[in-house]
């Protein structure tokens, strides 16, 4: 078994795919892990902006979590809506241009790619400072393990849908078991004391409030609160990964992840209140995440306190994996429509798009590199990108219910009114609150992004015009080509080269670059002479003429060109054919032990401008 097979697996054939479909219990952990995991940094995120309020902060954070709920339903059921209109997937990016137009449509893939890639990136950060909070000796290889786990999510995904799936299913329902047991233990408790539950490890006191409540600092706390709905438009964009009827088996995925999402945030923000559990400043001493501190207070500091906080810096290092399952399949939908290269749209060995994993990972990895593998700051982007794609989405089906009509369409079409309505004043919110804090950044990214999408498409549009013909096929003027063999000197791999020639014109000229070293010459001809020429008047064939071009310099490339330009000139019109022979050797290693001369020359004559030339690639396999 090669290397490549032992790390990626065997190669799939195409009718293989329906095996590598998934249903909801593999769907869950494959699309849903950044949406869950959200729930260990999005109530903590507001609970922080409410830290000024002192123990006063605590009451705001229900109200705030149930409006953050509210939105994540509204999204829910417009999403669901989204998944049995366009069940090809496409999510945003498909309802957005379909609806509202090709620059809408974009614009909303600009949003998520922006978002995968931070969900990437902040994921497998958040996750590794986690871990290297508990284990503070790991901090000098902060970087090292998040590239490291980079690497581990880049191999899992070119595995394939169905390995992905596998791979985290066991960490993501851990996670779920554990977090909904204290959550249902806590409020048990809670409820028999009375509603004053006495915490088993008391929670660091809340400091004396410094501020009150203003409008501005409950945006403020509502706007990172949001953060907690990254990833919902997952499961639109993946529809192709489940298996038939594949719109049942997303429409009961997001049901899930939402449902589960939906009760985390409710169950954290509850016992947050009764167990008065706040927020602790971030990057201080002393520094313990929220989550940690209502474990501890409900079950305490045993054995399922490390099951249950074990399971959260799991899944927040695996919580990119939501942006490796989707963003591949965003860049197929966008480079279907020619606004991103062609080879994203292209499967690889184990049917999964190879490029736009590798694309994500390389991406990823410059992001964690600059910020040193910590980027908090990017934290305050997250929430534009989603909120701009789920208010392009929404709008959009508004537009579709219209132009569609019939039964129900005005219900549905009102259900996506309130929902972009809502979606777009929080986007709105969070633009405002979080702009100085790094939101600033998507005015940049996003043209930018645009700009890169439409560059492309003029690319491809240019060439579509350039080679498009309708004309019949011409038929006048063909002749053989002039053919040019470039030769080192004589051998058996030049000889299966002036075979070949021999075939295709009785113009044969074997082309021989020298660094004025006389005697080789010499020798070259008087050979050339006796094992070429006389052989092939010997048996009445065009004799092949040997031309030797002097290189002073040592150069290959401008000698020839300068050679194959003075045949154009003198052959105007005349296709000439220039055949290189190639050593292809065994294994990908001995390519080392060669210069390469050969792909060198190949690449000189595609970019020279030589317009009649063409290149003929002899290769000899070695045995050995």
């Amino acid at each position: 078994m090669s290397l490549i097979d032992l790390l990626l697996g065997r190669p799939l054939k195409s009718d293989e795919d329906r095996n590598e479909r998934i249903g909801v219990l593999a769907g869950v952990p494959m699309l849903g892990l950044d949406a869950l995991s959200s729930a260990a940094y999005g109530p903590e995120a507001a609970l922080t902006l409410l830290i000024p309020l002192g123990a006063a902060g605590l009451r705001y954070i229900g109200p705030i979590s149930g409006l953050i709920i509210g939105l994540l339903f509204i999204v829910y059921f417009s999403y669901r809506q989204t998944i049995g209109a366009y069940p090809q997937g496409g999510g945003s990016y498909t309802v957005a241009k379909e609806n509202l137009g090709t620059f809408a449509g974009l614009l909303a893939a600009s949003a998520l790619l922006l978002d995968y890639i931070l969900t990437a990136a902040v994921g497998i950060s958040a996750g590794i400072g986690a871990l290297v909070s508990a284990f503070p000796k790991l901090q000098p290889y902060t970087l090292e393990l998040c590239l490291a786990t980079l690497a581990l999510l880049t191999i899992v995904n070119l595995r394939g849908v169905r390995e992905a799936g596998l791979a985290f299913m066991a960490p993501t329902y851990l996670f779920l078991a554990s977090m909904l047991g204290v959550i249902g233990l806590g409020i048990v408790k809670a409820a028999m004391h009375g509603w004053h539950p006495t915490p088993i490890v008391e929670p660091p006191a809340l400091p004396e409030a410094e501020a009150t409540a203003s409008l501005w600092l409950l945006m403020h706390a509502f706007a990172s609160g949001c953060t907690a709905m990254t990833g919902v438009e997952a499961v639109s964009n993946g529809i192709r990964a489940f298996r038939e009827p594949a719109v049942v088996h997303a429409r009961r995925t997001l049901t899930v992840i939402i449902v589960a999402l939906a009760i985390l945030l409710a169950g954290i923000a509850a016992l947050c209140h009764l167990y008065r559990v706040g927020a602790t400043p971030p990057g201080q001493s002393g520094y313990q995440s929220v989550l940690s501190q209502l474990t501890a207070a409900v079950v305490g500091h045993g054995v399922a306190y490390y099951i249950a906080i074990g399971s959260v810096l799991s899944v927040l290092c695996l919580s990119a994996n939501t942006a490796f399952a989707d963003f591949p399949r965003l860049c197929r939908m966008i480079a279907l429509d020619a606004y991103l290269p062609a080879g994203f749209a292209n499967r690889g060995r184990r049917l999964v798009y190879s490029q736009g994993i590798i694309v994500l990972a390389i991406l990823t990895a410059i992001l964690l590199s600059a910020f040193g593998g910590v980027t908090d700051r990017l934290i305050p982007l997250f929430a534009v990108g989603a909120f701009l794609a789920f208010t392009m989405s929404q709008a959009g089906m508004v537009v579709h219910w219209r132009r569609k009509g019939g039964e129900g369409s005005q219900r549905s079409m009102a259900v996506n009114a309130v929902g972009a309505v809502g979606t777009g004043l929080t986007l709105v919110i969070v633009l405002v609150a979080k702009f100085t804090e790094g939101a600033w950044i998507t005015v940049l990214v996003i043209p930018a992004l645009l700009a890169l999408f439409y560059g492309v498409h003029r690319h491809y549009r240019a060439i579509a015009r350039e080679i498009e013909t309708a004309e019949p096929l011409d038929t006048t003027g063909l002749e053989p080509p002039l053919v040019v063999v470039l030769i080192r000197g004589w051998s058996i791999i030049t000889e299966k080269a002036m075979r070949l020639a021999l075939t295709l014109s009785p113009d044969v000229f074997a082309l021989h670059v020298t660094a004025d070293d006389e005697a080789k010459v010499k020798k070259l001809r008087a050979r050339w002479a006796r094992i070429v020429e006389e052989p092939a008047r010997a048996a009445g064939l065009p004799v092949p003429r040997l031309i030797v071009v002097s290189s002073p310099y040592r150069r290959i490339s401008k000698p020839l060109l300068d050679a194959l330009g003075e045949l154009q000139r003198d052959q105007p019109g005349r296709p000439i054919a220039v055949v290189i022979p190639e050593i292809i050797v065994k294994h990908w290693y001995q390519n080392f032990l060669h210069n390469q001369t050969a792909n060198l020359i190949k690449g000189h004559l595609y970019f020279s401008g030589l317009e009649q030339v063409s290149v003929v690639t002899v290769p000899w396999y070695l045995s050995r």
